[in-house]
């Protein structure tokens, strides 16, 4: 029987701590050393997602969109299972891969071939499936002569490149991303985006954030608009683009006015 994948988000809300100082302004030094030792900083709670549902059906490519800091990159995390929502619950049907930061969670000292495995098994994938990618993995990297390598070795390009191989090397149902990643240098950009091209329009469900009106053009078919943490636009690419695009007209008017009233005070003052 064949499975329909679905990834559905219900009532999502996230509070996460701050953890703020007391000003030590006009204080010696020696005063300021031992009030950072003998005054710990004061626990607040912040709430960064604000009861958010949508759903995701097989078909499906969903863009999210907004401004810096309104909560893209917090809600894919939710997504994926990186943070447990302070309340509400997600329920999913489907194999599921974020890919997120490639580079995250490899271990220097490993050789390249161990941190194959590594990877691998943090993703979820048994110990048969990997001796049959670990090859592929290998040449799509352009790593095979430095498969027993320390990873510390290798260049940054190099790493990057390990990380997007590996990331990409199974196809899954559901495909969670925060832009669109390109890897490593000039000559390998254009396999890694055929590559992550493929794996999209293998994924039956694509869930993405970005800046980018083009990609989003290109790739979704729905968008949702977040704000502040709360989800105020949710609906067909293009009019949760013209939304976002209203949102950032009014967000410029308002910064402006804010400027002339400052200057007019500075002046009159």
């Amino acid at each position: 029987m064949k499975t329909t994948a679905r990834l559905a988000a219900h009532h999502i809300t996230l509070d996460l701590p701050l953890f703020l100082q007391e000003d030590r302004g006009g204080r010696s030094w020696l005063s300021s050393l031992f009030s950072a030792a003998f005054d710990p900083p004061r626990r607040e709670f912040r709430r960064v997602l604000d009861d958010i549902s949508f759903e995701a059906n097989e078909g499906d490519r969903i863009g999210i969109v907004g401004r810096n800091g309104a909560g893209k990159s917090t809600l894919l995390r939710v997504l994926t299972g990186a943070y447990c929502p302070t309340s509400g619950w997600m329920d999913e049907v489907g194999s599921k891969q974020a890919l997120l930061n490639i580079s995250l969670g490899f271990n220097g000292e490993a050789t390249v071939r161990e941190n194959i495995y590594l990877r691998g098994m943090a993703m979820g994938l048994r110990t048969a499936q990997l001796n049959d990618l670990v090859e592929p993995v290998l040449d799509f990297a352009e790593l095979a002569d430095k498969s027993n390598h320390r990873l510390r070795t290798l260049s940054s390009g190099q790493r990057m490149r390990l990380g997007f191989a590996i990331a990409t090397a199974v196809q899954h149902d559901i495909m969670v991303m925060d832009e669109w990643i390109g890897a490593g240098d000039a000559g390998f950009i254009q396999k890694a985006r055929d590559r992550m091209r493929s794996r999209v329009n293998g994924a039956k469900i694509v869930i993405l954030a970005s800046h980018n009106f083009g990609l989003m053009k290109d790739v979704c078919n729905k968008g949702l608009l977040l704000d502040q943490g709360r989800l105020v636009q949710a609906g067909p690419i293009k009019e949760t683009l013209k939304a976002y695009e209203d949102l950032l007209k009014a967000h410029s008017a308002m910064q402006a006015g804010q400027s002339a009233e400052a200057g007019a005070s500075t002046s009159g003052g």
